[in-house]
């Protein structure tokens, strides 16, 4: 257990290459109730949102979700998001624990500014969020009766409410590992019992707490960014491989000016996906040099990868480096390691490839 963002989080429980193997082969169970929750609720939230974010919420259905940013006006993020769309007037915003209290006091002075027929409420501390990932996700889910088989149909990035183990619960096809799974939503005095009941049920399918550890190498091996990390206020979407969720044709949010100039031209340094060629293990800020030895960036993410048998990273390099197969050094303490550009994500599983 270690204190993280406020949290007493648990960082592994049989062990990270135990949890990582379980997620990609049957499924793991994370509590990831540290992350922060926002509900919005009124006749002007989709238009709050839609002023904060670089995506549109406000092209959204009912029960269904996206991945976002918001940004600052010189357009660089405040925090990554995803936005769930109960109802036109019922907006789920949720931020990660370190950014809470920034993004709840940005989306709060927003709200005053514009005005808008909107509630706002921090949910955070009332709502749990814990995530059932791996591919017999759904096989577990479907032993809790009819509800649970029924989830199976849920498209990627939809959501929808019914009750587990008689706990009533938003569950969303989303997730931070690169496999298949859900994500729960539900009230914080009855998520214990939950994970009790999701670990029983899932016992005969080889399921497996997880912590912080185990996410991480996941999420990395998926090439999903962590912020604070690979992505934070230094940094923009587009040069972050962001630039998908910047939707800048007919509308006005914040950061839209500065992200359409660096868009027209052109970023100059991109975050790309190594591999070590050398044995060494690129970590957190370790300085990335070019052939000659000449430092060049730095190392945002890396770790070995369990599923591939190999260490991995991510970093910011100028363009003039990004491309697939440029030749990197890593300074590991001192001791200069070869390694190479690939293509991200370092993993898909089989039915993304």
């Amino acid at each position: 257990m270690v204190p993280f963002a406020g949290w007493h989080m648990a960082v592994q429980y049989a062990g990270v290459k135990q949890e990582h193997e379980a997620v990609r082969t049957a499924a793991g169970l994370f509590d990831v109730s540290h992350m922060g929750e926002i509900e919005l609720r009124g006749a002007g939230c989709l238009q709050l949102v839609d002023t904060i974010i670089t995506n549109r919420v406000s092209k959204l259905v009912d029960g269904q979700a996206l991945y976002t940013c918001a940004c600052n006006e010189e357009g660089t993020i405040l925090d990554d998001l995803i936005i769930y769309r109960h109802a036109e007037e019922h907006i789920l915003v949720v931020c990660n624990a370190s950014n809470r209290d920034k993004i709840t006091s940005h989306f709060r002075t927003q709200l005053e500014q514009l005005d808008a027929d909107c509630e706002m409420e921090d949910a955070s501390d009332r709502t749990a969020l814990l995530a059932l990932q791996g591919p017999k996700a759904f096989e577990i889910l479907a032993t809790f009766g009819e509800a649970g088989s029924k989830l199976s149909e849920l498209g990627p990035f939809r959501l929808t409410q019914t009750d587990l183990a008689g706990v009533p619960c938003t569950i969303a096809r989303t997730g931070y590992t690169g496999e298949d799974g859900v994500e729960i939503f539900c009230p914080s005095d009855r998520a214990a019992e939950l994970w009790r009941e999701i670990l029983t049920h899932g016992h005969d399918f080889g399921l497996q707490p997880c912590g912080l550890a185990a996410r991480d190498t996941l999420r990395l091996e998926a090439r999903l960014s962590l912020y604070g990390n690979d992505i934070d206020e230094t940094t923009n979407p587009i040069e972050a491989g962001l630039g998908w969720v910047v939707k800048l044709k007919d509308r006005s949010f914040i950061g839209r000016d500065a992200l359409a100039k660096i868009r027209s031209d052109g970023p100059s340094r991109k975050l790309v996906g190594f591999e070590m060629v050398g044995r060494g293990i690129a970590r957190h800020d370790y300085p990335l040099l070019d052939a000659s030895g000449q430092a060049i960036g730095h190392c945002t993410s890396g770790s070995p990868a369990p599923t591939l048998g190999k260490s991995i990273g991510l970093g910011y390099v100028p363009l003039s480096h990004s491309e697939i197969g440029s030749a990197l050094l890593v300074d590991c303490r001192g001791r200069q390691i070869e390694a190479v550009v690939v293509q991200t994500p370092f993993y898909k599983r089989e039915s993304q490839s």
